[in-house]
């Protein structure tokens, strides 16, 4: 299989764009052209299957760009195709012909007579036709069509107008104290009459040390609230429309609103379940905010000898971690001297090697969009995809099944931040695993993309705990969308309900708090010596330490965000966020918009619940490696056969049921929280 992800020119996206319009419709025109009687799973469905994996790799090889590319000309190519085949998908979805096609194979004996994945697809798809209003009088049916298009562009730029924000500020070399002098020398000096000044941007590698670190509260009241306007008012406006859009769609379909009508596909299945479960949690959790809330307002108080001094919102990051340091002698940047990036990225693969029987091997010509950029091989050892019976790689088609030397799939790390790149952290799916009409197999090809602080001359990356789990979260994303044995491409990988998505990822957290794990690759970067016993053991013991006012900022995360999409087109969202926000412990600062530069609402509208709801069952599944061992490679294979490789070719709750023999609880859940 060829890898190639350099970056290509603007010419070869936008006819990249209309090779694969044009190729895709082909496909349709084929199905379209079956006489009455004609219509089989194979040339109907199967066929569709083919058009969206064309349409999805132009996504994975040239719409990606839009995320990492550092020419704008390019991002901007690679926005536009996405755009243009989002909507060329929404106008294949719509084509009477198509539907009356796809009734047509329904009517025959096979469609009545599937199974298993396939059964699932035609299920799927007949589900899709009703959800777009097929049943509809045309006008109603053109309209959500209009509105969907129309979702398409909001989306494209309101995401680029949260990855293109840039904004600083800048600092005195007094105003860096409590940092380390490694974080100083990464920042940009700035020329100035008067004293040095630094500049401090929104990057996460700059901007979160210095809310932790930096003792002068004026500086991280002004960063945050920065970070704050992130977006700019101009995605307010582009929000408000979407929820609006939204809105009318919800209501044409025949759903109360927008969350009525996402939820009705996902675990949750309706609303009242998604509040129930916020408003069961933040009963659960909000004393235990409160206490935190109190802890660090008396820590301020000490620490500035001011006995009247309240914490505010840009305090909680810094006040959370000066009880690190104090409480627990736990620094942050002190712990970071024994992940160095090389030794935590060894440590990840030999774990999960030694867990789900396979090999990461590093590719020496990545063909990638950046010097930077690493690619990765995937090769079994001696396994094999289906439960050991193989899958023939597309790459070796003469091969009978798959063996030791020939690569699974792939993925990128690009893990460094760069002007104008995608500025948080995520796992893609470039190229999605699926069976091949030829009975091979294609191998999926994923990429994260991070932002953690780079390597200098003289210092090596070095990753807080924090980013360990991030990196560690990420790869689980990885380990999903590359491990799957999926038929068909709509259930490839992380193609599962929203919110069970994030179930694989957070549980692979738990391992970057288990001794046997870390004692395998923490390294100090000057002495080598392993984390010791007595600063994991601090570690572990203040691992709860105002999980309380963590957990109530994602509840209010969620709140929000069922308040925006819970009914109603006519919001002020600025009002919602600012009425909402007390749930996290804290008032808004005054002028700012957070919801502007909140990503999720554009991808996980209605869904952002959905990180908490997978925690429950990521914490439950865990519990099975905490009784057996975090490296019991027979354990790490069963849950490599029942849960990554089956991806979404079957509900959730049946994965986490198979997975651990019973029905799941929230007992780990809270007791992770401790609680």
């Amino acid at each position: 299989m060829s890898i190639d992800f350099t970056v290509p020119t603007v010419d070869e996206i936008t006819r990249a764009q209309a090779d694969a319009v044009a190729q895709a419709d082909a496909i349709v025109a084929e199905i379209v052209a079956l006489p009455a009687g004609a219509h089989t799973f194979a040339n109907t469905l199967g066929r569709l299957e083919d058009a969206a994996d064309l349409i999805e790799r132009a996504h994975g090889r040239y719409g990606f760009m839009g995320y990492v590319a550092a020419d704008e000309a390019v991002r901007n190519a690679a926005d536009a195709l996405r755009e243009a085949l989002e909507k060329h998908e929404i106008e294949i979805g719509f084509r009477e012909d198509l539907y009356e096609a796809v009734v047509d194979f329904a009517s025959t004996d096979e469609a009545k007579s599937l199974s298993g994945e396939q059964k699932r697809l035609f299920d799927w798809t007949l589900r899709d036709y009703k959800r777009d209003g097929f049943g509809l009088p045309l006008e109603q049916r053109s309209r959500v069509r209009e509105l969907k298009q129309r979702l398409v562009e909001l989306d494209v730029i309101f995401r680029r107008n949260i990855d293109t924000w840039e904004d600083n500020i800048l600092v005195t070399e007094d105003e860096l104290t409590g940092l380390p002098q490694s974080y100083i020398s990464g920042l940009q000096a700035v020329e100035s009459h008067g004293p040095a000044l630094y500049k401090v941007s929104l990057d996460y590698p700059e901007m979160y040390p210095f809310l932790d670190n930096a003792e002068a509260e004026e500086p991280r009241r002004d960063l945050m609230i920065r970070n704050y306007r992130k977006g700019g008012e101009d995605n307010i406006k582009i929000l408000e429309e979407a929820i609006a859009v939204r809105d009318e769609l919800a209501h044409l379909l025949g759903y109360d609103s927008w969350a009525a009508y996402v939820l009705e596909v996902r675990m949750a299945k309706t609303p009242a379940a998604v509040n129930d479960f916020l408003a069961d949690l933040g009963a659960k959790v909000t004393a235990k905010r409160d206490r935190d809330i109190e802890g660090m307002r008396e820590a301020k108080r000490a620490h500035t000898g001011d006995p009247n001094a309240e914490l505010q919102l840009w305090d909680w990051r810094f006040y959370h971690n000066y009880l690190m340091k104090t409480r627990f002698a736990v620094d942050d940047f002190e712990v970071a001297k024994y992940f160095p990036l090389d030794a935590v990225l060894k440590g990840l693969f030999d774990t999960m090697q030694t867990l789900l029987g396979v090999r990461f091997e590093p590719v020496e010509q990545a063909n990638a969009w950046h010097p930077d950029v690493k690619l990765y091989q995937i090769l079994d050892s001696g396994v094999g995809r289906d439960g050991g019976q193989g899958r023939t790689p597309v790459s070796d088609q003469s091969a009978a099944s798959a063996t030791p030397t020939q690569p699974i799939a792939y993925f990128y790390m690009d893990l460094f931040p760069r002007p104008n790149k995608f500025g948080h952290a995520a796992a893609f799916t470039l190229v999605g695993g699926r069976e091949l009409p030829d009975g091979t197999y294609q191998p999926p090809v994923s990429a994260i993309v991070a932002n953690f602080t780079k390597p200098s001359a003289d210092t090596p990356s070095l990753l807080r705990h924090i980013e360990v789990v991030t990196l560690f979260h990420e790869f689980g994303h990885i380990l999903h969308q590359t491990l799957t044995t999926a038929d068909q491409l709509r259930f490839s990988g992380t193609r599962t309900e929203r919110d069970f998505v994030e179930a694989p990822s957070q549980m692979l957290e738990h391992w970057v708090w288990r001794p046997e794990v870390l004692a395998s690759f923490s390294r100090h970067v000057e002495t080598g010596e392993p984390l010791p016993q007595d600063l994991l053991d601090s570690m572990i013991a203040a691992k709860n330490l105002d999980s309380g006012v963590f957990t109530m900022r994602q509840l209010y995360f969620a709140e929000l965000d069922m308040a925006y999409h819970g009914g109603g087109s006519e919001k002020d969202t600025t009002a919602i966020a600012r009425e909402l926000h007390p749930i996290s412990g804290f008032q808004a600062p005054d002028k700012t918009y957070w919801q502007a530069g909140f990503g999720h609402l554009f991808g996980y509208d209605a869904g952002y619940y959905g990180y908490k709801w997978s925690e429950v069952f990521a914490d439950d599944m865990f519990t099975r490696f905490e009784a057996a061992g975090p490296l019991n490679a027979g354990l790490g294979l069963d849950y490599r056969r029942t849960v990554l490789e089956r991806g979404g070719s079957v509900d959730g709750d049946v994965l986490v049921r198979d997975f651990l023999g019973r029905e799941p609880t929230f007992d780990a859940f809270l007791k992770n929280l401790g609680l």
